[in-house]
């Protein structure tokens, strides 16, 4: 009796799983081949105010129906591409379910841990793929081993409200005392460092903090490097929350000089949402306990920090192709466009007087996203009415934000496919408010 052979698993998946491959480089040039061309000799800043170019780029990205959508900083949108990528990577996985994920999975993440590393300018192993940046800095607070009983931790009030209750927990946990420091609602560099170096002076028994590089409340960035360099002299271990700064600024780890970070790529670098990092400093790991359960006798296995299980497979098959698409458009020419359509409604904002403008003063301390509130309206309630305001008298879509020490305000996060008309009606709006 004969038999039809078995088809291989490698033929099976090659114009499957290698399609993926494919869409994230030859795929993605011949998607983008149409993509405007930077004048030479053109520089970042210049290109930022260039509506024709980043109109063609916005053509890449399907539009918010019904609204004018200026709330990005939850999840980035994934350009057509990235989605064309994400939808055939999805279709293979449901298609070849256990039989891919068993066996061929690991090879293909692997190439996006790489390019997530080559991204960052991390080195080999120093990267481990999450479902998001909360995922990642919740676990090194909660596995952090180097506290004892009257030790002091450290938080601002422009860290996200998650990561400093999780720092809070410290205190019934392992018996630490929780110091906060409250950073001026409108900001410069030297301002915020003083700030953090006047907290190490006060506190000579602080043995870790969470530095925030860029606050989600209103976008300020904090100087890491500095303050992480002070800290390091004084003995203080330092985690930081890079969830909102990788893609709306231009960096690479070593300008911070952290030894633990934890990154959103479903955020500004359009990767499919359920996608961060975490970064763990070769030779860090001896104060980061594996996951429970987890085991690391020699600390070398950065990967046992993490225990995501069944995650979404065809989402970090994906990452290789937002990583294409986001350095198609250039990381500096995304930072400098960003802040542009910032400046268009913020420089007239804070020139209103019933307007209260939150964020970095200088240009060394601003991001492409920041905050306001009416003069004097700091309650919840108060910005919730406002937010309302807005999305049904105006048709413009915000979102409110918490946890400072001064109250409540609405975060304005524009993306690369905003146009410059879309700030230029939110200032109208705000001229009108009252």
């Amino acid at each position: 009796m004969s038999h039809s052979p078995i088809v291989s698993r490698r033929s099976v998946l090659t114009g499957l799983a290698a399609g993926i491959a494919v869409i994230s480089t030859k795929g993605l040039a011949q998607s983008t081949k149409n993509m405007p061309s930077i004048p030479e000799n053109t520089s970042a800043h210049s290109l930022a105010s260039d509506e024709k170019f980043w109109q063609e780029i916005a053509n890449y990205y399907d539009r918010t129906q019904g609204i004018i959508n200026l709330e990005h900083g939850y999840w980035g949108k994934m350009a057509k591409p990235v989605q064309d990528a994400y939808i055939k990577a999805t279709k293979m996985v449901n298609q070849q379910n256990s039989f891919y994920a068993r066996k061929d999975f690991y090879g293909d993440v692997k190439h996006a841990i790489e390019r997530v590393s080559q991204a960052l300018g991390t080195e080999d192993g120093e990267i481990i793929l999450t479902r998001n940046a909360t995922e990642a800095v919740h676990n090194l607070i909660r596995q952090y081993q180097g506290l004892k009983p009257n030790d002091a931790i450290l938080i601002a009030d422009v860290d996200y409200p998650s990561f400093k209750t999780a720092m809070q927990w410290l205190e019934q946990d392992q018996a630490v005392q929780p110091v906060e420091i409250v950073l001026p609602t409108f900001a410069n560099q030297q301002q915020i460092k003083q700030l953090y170096f006047n907290a190490f002076d006060a506190n000579p028994n602080l043995k870790l903090m969470l530095i925030t590089h860029v606050s989600n409340q209103h976008g300020l960035i904090i100087p890491v490097k500095e303050v992480v360099n002070e800290a390091k002299k004084r003995g203080i271990d330092v985690i930081c929350d890079c969830a909102q700064s990788w893609g709306l600024i231009d960096y690479k780890i070593n300008d911070l000089n952290v030894d633990w970070a934890g990154f959103n790529l479903h955020k500004w670098i359009g990767s499919p949402v359920g996608v961060g990092a975490l970064y763990m400093r070769r030779g860090s790991l001896g104060k980061i306990a594996p996951y429970p359960g987890e085991k690391d006798p020699d600390n070398n296995k950065a990967y046992t920090r993490i225990h995501t299980a069944t995650s979404n497979f065809a989402a970090m098959l994906a990452i290789p192709a937002a990583l294409d698409f986001h350095q198609a458009i250039g990381e500096q020419n995304k930072q400098e466009r960003l802040k542009y359509l910032r400046n268009i409604w913020f420089s007239e904002a804070q020139n209103l007087s019933h307007i209260e403008v939150l964020g970095g003063k200088d240009n060394a301390s601003a991001t492409g996203m920041s905050s306001f509130r009416l003069a004097g309206k700091t309650s919840i309630a108060e910005v919730q009415q406002l937010q309302q305001k807005l999305e049904h008298d105006f048709g413009i879509f915000t979102v409110i934000r918490k946890g400072l020490y001064s109250g409540a305000c609405i975060r304005i996060t524009p993306q690369v496919f905003n146009r410059a008309d879309d700030l230029l009606q939110l200032i109208q709006a705000l001229k009108k408010i009252r």
